[in-house]
């Protein structure tokens, strides 16, 4: 042995750090990349669904204000003008006397669209009935369009869902 300022060398064999190699890493990160992946795609057609129930459960709630609607004013809202009611807006009253009120309000906000499509509303009958039609992600296999109005178009993508007045 040899002294060298109060040091003592000694022969000895170099030990690698207890850890991880390199390789192992890699391998660990490529299959966390790998699972990642996997979940991305796998959960894509989850939330399609879930966007299309949705459009149906708002399609419901927007019928269900609709029939209010008409119990009070004896008809449902036009397509147009007063007493009429955007996505995105309020459901209100027609009249500014009688028992349909324009104070009234059946919905505060109609809901829109989750996605890119819109939901399209028609009167019918003059009154007496009417469409709501919405696009679907994922529409049931084969499922035809539906037309709305004379229209199939709900934005900027096909309508595949139709709830008429019961």
């Amino acid at each position: 042995m040899k002294k060298n300022s109060g040091f003592t060398l000694m022969n000895s064999t170099f030990r690698g750090s207890e850890g991880f190699t390199l390789i192992e890493l890699l391998v660990v990160i490529a299959i966390i990349v790998l699972l990642m992946a996997i979940s991305v795609f796998g959960l894509a057609g989850a939330r399609e669904s879930a966007r299309d129930q949705r459009r149906k459960s708002d399609i419901e709630t927007v019928r269900s204000a609709l029939e209010i609607y008409r119990s009070d004013c004896d008809s449902y809202p036009p397509n147009s003008g007063t007493g009429s009611f955007t996505f995105g807006g309020a459901m209100n009253g027609k009249n500014a006397s009688g028992k349909c009120l324009t104070t009234y309000t059946y919905m505060q906000k109609v809901p829109t669209d989750p996605g890119s499509g819109t939901y399209k509303y028609n009167q019918t009958g003059g009154g007496t009935g009417y469409e709501i039609c919405s696009t679907l992600e994922k529409p049931a296999g084969g499922a035809a369009t539906v037309t709305c109005g004379g229209s199939s178009s709900c934005g900027s993508v096909s309508c595949y869902y139709k709830a008429v007045n019961p």
